[in-house]
């Protein structure tokens, strides 16, 4: 009768001890709620090149997107725009989203994402007012729009970058960073963007303080004078007046 007592007390401290293991871990996983993990890893899905997020998924839907307007509006302003600089730019935006839309949809393959095969509402009004308008009005809308999307897509693909697990992403962000780049270069090279327009726009969803740090006050402490070049000697140059006039002095000399 004993061992009987003994072995059953055995078997429902066993029972105890196991769902104290399996309850433990659930309040550990409660422990780290509110810290974003548990919602990076139920969105995440596992591919052979590592998780891919939502915010990568996102990522590549945008780039698709991205070529599907800019590039008839590239193509558009190589025909119809009146100066080079528009037509350049218009250029780049062509080669730039042709080779970019081409990668996207191979990467977007492999890792099963469905993207977009026309563009947005948003984008499609674009290329309807690009259409309606001409001359420098034309020039204008197309430096400033396009500026503007890009500037946008910019913060996305730079937290994608720094922020993804997925190799292809990975890649897939660097080329887009340097392709977005060149293009708004090109943009702002054209002399038509409103950066006033552009900095408004971003003051009205910005969140940090809208004073920023204090302006120089003109009194700063006295900077040091740069070190002569030749060590102990220090010279005073002073422009010539005349054939044989002297062009420095040494200061140093007793």
């Amino acid at each position: 009768m004993l061992r009987r007592i003994n072995g059953t007390a055995l078997i429902i401290a066993a029972l105890v001890a196991t769902v104290g293991a399996l309850a433990f871990p659930v309040w550990s996983y409660a422990d780290r709620s509110g810290t974003g993990q548990d919602n990076l890893n139920a969105a995440s899905v596992g591919t052979q090149w590592g998780p891919l997020s939502a915010t990568d998924r996102d990522f590549l839907v945008r780039v698709r997107l991205a070529g599907l307007w800019e590039l008839p509006a590239g193509q558009q302003a190589i025909e119809r725009a009146p100066s080079k600089a528009i037509k350049d730019a218009g250029d780049h935006l062509v080669v730039g989203h042709t080779d970019l839309d081409k990668r996207v949809r191979d990467v977007s393959a492999k890792l099963g994402v469905e993207l977009p095969n026309q563009p947005n509402d948003q984008q499609q009004g674009w290329l309807r007012e690009l259409s309606a308008a001409s001359g420098q009005e034309y020039e204008r809308k197309f430096a400033n729009l396009l500026r503007n999307a890009h500037g946008k897509v910019f913060s996305l693909v730079a937290q994608v970058r720094h922020t993804t697990r997925n190799t292809l992403v990975r890649q897939l962000a660097t080329d887009t960073n340097q392709t977005v780049l060149d293009h708004i270069t090109m943009l702002e090279a054209t002399g038509f963007v409103d950066f006033d327009a552009l900095a408004n726009e971003a003051a009205g969803g910005a969140t940090a303080s809208p004073s920023g740090p204090p302006p120089p006050n003109g009194n700063l402490p006295p900077q040091p004078a740069p070190a002569s070049p030749s060590g102990d000697q220090s010279f005073t140059s002073r422009p010539s007046t005349g054939p044989g006039a002297p062009t420095a002095i040494n200061t140093n000399r007793p």
